[in-house]
């Protein structure tokens, strides 16, 4: 029970700008334990920029307008950590001739073609799908989408090796499986109590697609993960379940 705040605050001090208490845990695979707190982590995310959708509302704004004020809240809270992994992925998988070649691109910080055309498109889906949500099921999108986005790193940790030694990703490689237990639990839990069971199928099931499309083409062309992939799946993901959403409430 006392691994619970620490691995908490694990959780939102990595995938968060959120100021959260320092652990100074030294213990080996902490990160890696605290994988079942992502999925808080991303309904927390999608909570708070639901509240700003709200006050969009209030403040008179439209649906396109609070759409926005929603995506930037999560882009800021979040550092931009999983919008600059989508970017470094897409890079490294249209400019890289060989898989040297792409890791070399997804480590480079400045930005390509392939890597602003993958922001553009996904952040304009993700706006597309929140705006096109409806007002009773803003709350509940964001956080199920938010959160099912989260679950993606942990599945792709499961699914896939990693691609260097070092890094964001090798930080939290083989997480055990009682974290990620936890963490299927906890999302399937926050979801079907959200949404009828049909929906809530359908949502997991379009999460699953996600998370496979990433995981082929990171197997396929880096031979794994590294952080830009997670970042990558959990985007992928997220905006798929947005435009779900969107499409079936």
């Amino acid at each position: 029970m006392r691994a619970i705040p620490v691995d908490l605050f694990n959780a939102f001090g990595l995938l968060t700008r959120l100021p959260v208490p320092a652990t100074h845990s030294g213990e080996a695979g902490a990160l890696a334990r605290s994988v079942w707190a992502y999925p808080i982590v991303g309904a927390v995310v999608g909570a708070v920029a639901a509240l700003v959708w709200f006050a969009g509302q209030l403040a008179g704004l439209g649906g396109g307008l609070s759409a926005g004020l929603a995506l930037a809240t999560q882009v800021l809270v979040t550092g931009a950590l999983h919008e600059d992994g989508l970017a470094d992925f897409a890079d490294g998988l249209g400019g890289g001739r060989d898989r040297e070649r792409a890791l070399a691109i997804m480590r480079d910080s400045r930005i390509g073609t392939y890597g602003v055309l993958a922001l553009v498109l996904v952040l304009g889906l993700r706006w597309g799908g929140i705006a096109e949500l409806p007002l009773f099921q803003v709350l509940a999108g964001l956080i199920c989408a938010g959160l099912l986005g989260r679950l993606a790193i942990v599945a792709l940790l499961v699914l896939l090796a990693p691609a260097r030694t070092d890094g964001l990703g090798a930080t939290v490689a083989s997480p055990p499986f009682a974290a990620v237990l936890t963490a299927f639990l906890i999302s399937a839990a926050i979801v079907f109590l959200h949404f009828p069971v049909l929906v809530a199928g359908l949502a997991f099931a379009v999460a699953a697609v996600a998370v496979a499309v990433v995981a082929v083409l990171a197997k396929r062309r880096i031979g794994g993960y590294t952080g830009d992939v997670l970042g990558a799946g959990e985007q992928f993901t997220e905006m798929a379940v947005l435009v779900t959403l969107a499409a079936a409430l």
